[in-house]
């Protein structure tokens, strides 16, 4: 399709946000300066150890697609080229022993939590990330991401931890182990609750845990795994239909003014809470009947919506604590600022490029903003 000039301007604006949040991330890890410049926002201190490995796993899980991208205009095409360098060598500096911001891959639980987005990351731009990496970095990489597998992860979500570590181990050449992938794939079939959601473990939760890890992971790895074992192929397939209407919720969510509610933990992850429908825009994995400028249009009047508060970056252009602005009151006891870069999530689909309909159809009305303005949109149906 030809360029819209809405989707442009729409385009410009997320890339323009999304360089602002990961640029002191990724010039700090650059200068190997990382652990000198970041400050732990958090609660309390005993998050430091892990905060670096967070700022660096999530922040290249949300810029991987865009890293990847083909197509790009000549502006833009400069900027991808020069942040995916940054992108390696921020794996070089966090993998690399003698490093100063050598990170902790092994030390506590927290480590695998992110090194799973590390992981994720890696299968979002696998030419980027993976091919173009120096032969003694993806040594180390592996060794890295291998170290993991001595951390016992946690009977919920963090069974996909394990076998998102997997998934990129395997895809960088190396043997995966079959029973972490096995027993994440078929436990979240066991914590299946019905409509398009997953409990968090053997308990359902009213929060973004669905988006922030459960779907994207788990469609992830079976896209990684589902060729390989006939159950897991039979999974993918319902995982796949849960996924559309989960997305499908999702879109419902975004309120009239770019909102939506503040319900469940971790909100300090702000529109990171929409990586599912991002990652569902990408893959172009979308319902029939949500148009992918309709999407487009929600999730830019949810980051304009947030980003216009002033206070959301600090003096020194890192993340604060807060969902909407600076509210350090709702960071949980396990938040750092490293934590807070899950956010980048919400722009996934720059990796379409301009040319596809996500960014060339014009703007359009989404669901809710349909529905209170008295105009046409359809009847919602359960899976």
């Amino acid at each position: 399709m030809i360029a819209n000039q809405e989707g442009i301007v729409d385009r410009s604006y997320w890339i323009e946000t999304l360089i602002r949040i990961v640029r002191p991330v990724l010039y700090a890890l650059r200068d190997k300066k990382l652990k000198q410049l970041m400050s732990n926002q958090g609660e309390t201190t005993d998050r430091s150890p892990y905060m670096h490995l967070e700022a660096l796993g999530r922040t290249l899980c949300g810029i991987a697609p865009w890293l990847e991208c083909i197509g790009c205009e000549e502006e833009e095409e400069v900027q991808r080229i020069a942040y995916a360098e940054l992108a390696r060598q921020a794996i070089d500096a966090g993998t690399d022993p003698d490093s100063p911001d050598f990170m902790n891959f092994k030390n506590g639980s927290q480590p695998l939590v992110d090194a799973a987005f590390l992981a994720h990351a890696l299968l979002r731009a696998p030419n980027e990330l993976m091919s173009k990496l120096e032969p003694h970095v993806r040594r180390n990489l592996i060794a890295a991401l291998s170290s993991t597998r001595t951390i016992k992860p946690m009977f919920n979500n963090w069974l996909l931890f394990s076998a998102m570590v997997e998934a990129a181990l395997y895809r960088l050449g190396e043997e995966f182990d079959s029973m972490r992938v096995d027993y994440a794939i078929r436990q979240h079939e066991q914590w299946y609750m019905g409509d398009g959601a997953y409990g968090d473990g053997a308990s359902f939760h009213w929060d973004y845990y669905n988006s922030f890890v459960i779907q994207p992971m788990l469609v992830d790895v079976l896209n990684v795994f589902g060729d390989k074992d006939e159950a897991w192929g039979k999974i993918r397939k319902l995982v796949l239909s849960r996924a559309i209407r989960y997305a499908d919720v999702q879109e419902r969510l975004i309120s009239p003014e770019g909102t939506f509610p503040p319900i469940g933990r971790s909100l300090v992850y702000r529109f990171g809470a929409f990586q599912h429908l991002a990652q569902m825009s990408l893959q172009q994995l979308l319902p029939n009947h949500l148009k992918p400028g309709q999407v487009r249009s929600g999730l830019s009047a949810v980051i304009r919506r947030m980003m216009q508060v002033s206070d959301n970056f600090d003096t020194n252009g890192w993340l604060t604590i807060g969902f909407c602005g600076f509210q350090p009151n709702i960071g949980e006891h396990y938040i750092s600022t490293g934590s807070l870069y899950l956010c980048t999530t919400v722009f996934l689909p720059l990796g379409l490029p301009v040319s596809d309909p996500f960014w060339a159809e014009p703007f359009t009305a989404w669901t809710s903003l349909n529905a209170w303005s008295g105009n046409y949109f359809p009847i919602d149906c359960a899976l």
